[in-house]
């Protein structure tokens, strides 16, 4: 049975399972949104809860709208009190203040809910707080929580250290989610911004602790180094132990798309042993490798997905990884960039940086568009 930590006055599974990675099944080649696998996810929600798995994260947008509803079909033969339900308000969505209620009514009736036990405020970083300030998106939660909708207030973090300053001294927070992992660490000052959340009293929930599968796909070099000090464990399991290492880290949210993988971080987290100061040095050593690669840090979250001329934007970002990284070569990322239908290709930018402004990495995706991409993939 997966160990579990305090939180408030219950204890939250030291795994969660986030629903923006689904299994999904395509019923056409180049479905931009395909179809949930309800079977296959039910098997991962089902096998979830009968190891201890008690917390399960969704989001208004996470599968264009449709995680919400398969979460809550998911969970509804297992009793309410059983388990901790996530969700988020996407403030950019919201043109009113009238448009939160709304988004909320909606999340209710997707899930199926009667409320959610932790409640964020999404993809928080200067201009998204600057609007929920603004439109008073904190005092509609501290509505919604004294109606009993919801336990739980937080946010989850994308921004500077200096918006994170601001954030937490604006109100009182329940917890907070952010990105964090060991090439993150120095790379997006996750360092900086767990202890910020940890001096400040606010526990923390971890996002991307296997960096959208990087650190769970890496390099021979870096492998050889993990083996040798863990013979027969994953690469996945140094990212997660690295990140269950952290004393003030309440759930760390895994994408688990297959069984294999929910089964690797489930024995990853059961009877956990925190890493001492010689394999944290190991997970840096590794980063420090990854880091000499020139690569394009998106981890497939596809936030920017919703791109009005349909460019496959993490898709190609994924190619001139690959190829950067040595997994495959310049002909062989050619050859599947060619494959792409012509309104897919990078070379439809229309620069309005919708993308961009959606992005939680920061990427210049815009310059890499019309600029990076189409010079790489016609050398």
């Amino acid at each position: 049975m997966i160990d579990k930590r305090p939180f408030k006055d219950t204890q939250l599974s030291l795994l969660g399972l986030g629903t923006m990675r689904l299994p999904c099944k395509s019923i056409l080649k180049r479905e931009v949104n395909p179809m949930i696998d309800y079977k296959e996810g039910q098997k991962l929600v089902d096998y979830a809860i009968e190891n201890g798995i008690n917390y399960f994260d969704t989001a208004y947008m996470y599968h264009a709208g449709k995680s919400e509803k398969f979460i809550g079909e998911a969970l509804k033969k297992y009793p309410r009190d059983s388990y901790y339900l996530a969700d988020k308000l996407p403030i950019w969505m919201c043109l009113k203040p009238a448009d939160m209620e709304k988004v909320f009514k909606n999340q209710l009736d997707r899930t199926g809910a009667d409320y959610f036990d932790n409640y964020l405020l999404h993809s928080l970083n200067e201009s998204n707080f600057e609007k929920c300030e603004k439109y008073g998106a904190y005092d509609f939660l501290k509505k919604k929580q004294a109606e009993g909708k919801i336990k739980n207030i937080g946010f989850s973090f994308h921004g500077t250290i200096d918006d994170l300053k601001k954030i937490v001294a604006a109100h009182h927070w329940d917890f907070a989610q952010i990105q964090l992992n060991y090439l993150d660490w120095k790379d997006q000052k996750a360092k900086e911004q767990y202890e910020i959340l940890t001096e400040a009293g606010i526990p923390v929930i971890i996002m991307e602790p296997v960096r959208g599968g990087k650190l769970a796909d890496v390099s021979e070099e870096i492998n050889a180094m993990f083996q040798k000090a863990r013979p027969g464990k994953s690469a996945a399991s140094w990212a997660i132990s690295f990140a269950a290492s952290l004393p003030n880290v309440v759930t760390i949210l895994s994408g688990m798309n297959s069984l294999e993988q929910m089964k690797d971080n489930i024995e990853t987290l059961t009877d956990f042993e925190p890493f001492d100061k010689s394999k944290t040095n190991i997970c840096f050593n590794a980063a420090a490798v990854m880091n000499k690669k020139e690569v394009i840090p998106c981890t497939g979250c596809d936030y920017c997905a919703d791109c009005p001329k349909g460019i496959k934007i993490s898709t190609i970002f994924s190619y001139y990884n690959k190829v950067k990284q040595d997994e495959i070569t310049a002909d062989e990322a050619k050859a599947l960039y060619a494959e792409l239908p012509a309104i897919e290709k990078a070379e439809n930018c229309i620069k309005c940086e919708k993308c961009k402004n959606h992005c939680p990495q920061s990427i210049d995706i815009t310059s890499w568009m019309t600029d990076g991409i189409p010079k790489f993939f016609a050398e």
